[in-house]
């Protein structure tokens, strides 16, 4: 045998033949064995898209290791697929862990670690190959038939890698009988697991599910572990490392002002004879704009439009939610030096769908943008001057959970940075603390 392939122990026994195990005594022992969160995320079969939010020490590993074994027993002579953070960890965490999990009930297996790593396991039935993945290389599985895909410590990848990679890891669940992707993560803020599991517009969604397992829920721990994290974690480390809930892990809210009895409503007047103000944020395959009307000293947002493919899908959903509107685009200023998809700049193409643009001659520094945000949500003087339509779901969620950076800067790693961004450049050019209603010169771009 070559030293990249080895064989599990029970292979290595004199006159074993490997498939002499009753697969449902088998699946019932690990069921048996597993505490009472790790058996739920083990019933779930039936759930396309699933979660497991994790305390430390929970034993969300272990949790996988179980599902992968009975999806390879419901999905013999297919393949799956189990994905770490890095290549590093599959070695670190996931091979060491899944091996011993496999001796320990003596489940036979082969496994061959060139190429790429993957396990064979030989069940009554027949055969069925795991591959092992990483993230940093997630495109790899591309072009693969999946019937199972789980995926180790999601959260610690980058939400941007992630929201890349997730849509094609669906795309690749294409064989098997039981076709399922499972994520087992601990949390680390408002990233990834939030938006796929925790948010208003997840939970509403039927093909997902979220199970929650708190370290205390793991009666194998050392008796002062949960007592040491205790002592070296904060109140809000605490809520995520302990418990799996989803907390903010960074230095502070940006939008800290923003209080939902105070600047959501449920109901809005008659505007339709109102100019529309939307500001824009230029994204290229994740365009934002905010939608808006101005009265008085108050703003209104009454709509958004998320994810938006280009410059030119943004504007025509405008058009055709708004049609025969008086609309001022309010966008940021860099897009009219660069476009998202054409030769002419993005501020060009939103002016030949017939937008009047007010776009600044350039962008306000990040500070003072949040700063005239912060203002219209509630100043100095306990005024509330913006008030938020309940149905714009997004621009609430990331008013309220985008977050500082260590370095002091608002995040952009998670996220919740575009339509904020949108509507600062609205509320900047149009309650400006500097110049608004002053006379001085507004810095708009002719063009």
């Amino acid at each position: 045998m070559s030293i990249l392939t080895r064989e599990g122990s029970v292979l290595d026994r004199p006159g074993s033949t490997g498939i002499s195990i009753d697969i449902n005594e088998l699946l019932e022992k690990i069921r048996n064995d597993l505490h009472e969160p790790q058996r739920e995320f083990f019933d779930s079969s039936n759930t396309e898209i699933l979660g497991l939010s994790a305390g430390y020490g929970a034993g969300k590993t272990r949790a996988l290791c179980a599902v992968c074994v009975k999806l390879a027993a419901l999905n013999v002579g297919f393949t799956g697929a189990v994905m770490e953070p890095t290549g590093p960890l599959i070695r670190d965490i996931w091979q060491t862990d899944f091996e011993q999990f496999l001796e320990h009930y003596e489940i036979p297996y082969t496994f061959r670690a060139s190429p790429l790593p993957e396990y064979i396991l030989h069940l009554p039935g027949g055969d069925t190959k795991i591959l092992c993945r990483s993230f940093e290389n997630w495109s790899r599985i591309i072009g693969l038939n999946l019937a199972f895909v789980l995926a180790d410590e999601i959260d610690t990848v980058s939400p941007v890698v992630c929201d890349r990679a997730f849509p094609k890891i669906l795309g690749r669940l294409r064989s098997g009988n039981v076709r399922q992707f499972c994520a087992a993560s601990t949390p680390e803020g408002f990233r990834w697991m939030w938006n796929t599991f925790g948010s208003e517009a997840a939970q509403e969604r039927s093909d997902r599910k979220l199970i929650r397992m708190r370290t205390q829920d793991n009666p194998h721990l050392p008796d002062d572990f949960i007592e040491r994290m205790q002592a070296n974690y904060d109140p809000s480390m605490l809520q995520a490392y302990l418990n799996g809930e989803f907390t903010n892990l960074t230095t502070g809210q940006v939008y800290d002002r923003f209080v939902r009895e105070l600047n959501i409503v449920n109901t809005i007047p008659d505007l339709s004879n109102e100019p529309l103000r939307v500001g824009v944020d230029f994204n290229i395959g994740n365009m934002s704009a905010v939608i808006g009307v101005k009265l008085n000293d108050k703003l209104i947002i009454i709509d958004e439009i998320a994810s938006s493919h280009d410059t030119d899908a943004l504007a025509q959903e405008i058009n055709r939610r708004y049609p025969n509107r008086r609309i001022y685009v309010y966008p940021d200023a860099s897009g009219g030096n660069r476009s998202t998809n054409a030769a002419k700049t993005d501020i060009q193409i939103l002016e030949t769908y017939g937008f009047t643009n007010l776009s600044a001659r350039s962008n306000p520094a990040i500070r003072d943008r949040v700063s005239a945000v912060q203002a219209l949500l509630c100043n100095g003087k306990g005024q509330v001057r913006m008030e938020i339509y309940a149905s714009c779901r997004r621009m609430i969620e990331c008013l309220e959970l985008q977050s500082y950076t260590e370095k002091g800067e608002p995040d952009k790693e998670a996220g919740y940075d575009h339509m904020n961004d949108a509507l600062g450049y609205l509320v900047w050019r149009e309650f400006n603390p500097l110049f608004a209603n002053s006379g001085k010169g507004t810095g708009v771009r002719l063009y």
